[in-house]
């Protein structure tokens, strides 16, 4: 079985060409803030891999809601530097994003475990030990 990725963006596929389209000169992508996932299947486990470099683990939120699993975060910085009480330059950063996966019904939800590592953050998905795939075994003939 493997996992469904739902993205909960705010913008519509059409949308989302405009932008790549860059029609509005610099607009930068809508999808440049969704980070990347791989997804890897183990015998024992699913594991899923957001690359979100420049983020620390605090600001991550991972939700379980029955079937679906919540991975988000939010960044909000605003830097400034003043002259004479006047801002010469003042910059606002803001970031998030939320990904949303529907797990199969095989995942050990109880089991589920995250770190966050050199940009990328890492969730294991273990497996219900009905799930997991059968040693071989010899059948004798009577």
């Amino acid at each position: 079985m493997s996992l469904v990725r739902r993205n909960s963006g705010f913008f519509p596929s059409f949308l989302d060409s405009m932008a790549r389209e860059d029609w509005f000169g610099g607009l930068e992508r809508f999808s440049d803030t969704m980070p990347a996932v791989n997804i890897k299947e183990q015998d024992k486990a699913f594991t899923l891999e957001l690359a979100a470099p420049g983020l620390k683990k605090e600001d991550f939120k991972i939700e379980l809601d029955k079937d679906v699993l919540t991975v988000s975060a939010e960044v909000s910085e605003d830097s400034k530097t003043e002259v004479d009480g006047k801002y010469n330059r003042r910059e606002f950063k803001y970031a998030s994003f939320m990904r949303e996966f529907t797990l199969p019904k095989t995942i050990d939800k109880d089991q589920i475990n995250a770190t966050y590592t050199d940009g990328v953050l890492h969730v294991t998905l273990p497996k219900l030990e009905t799930a997991l795939p059968a040693p071989k075994r010899l059948v004798e003939i009577a």
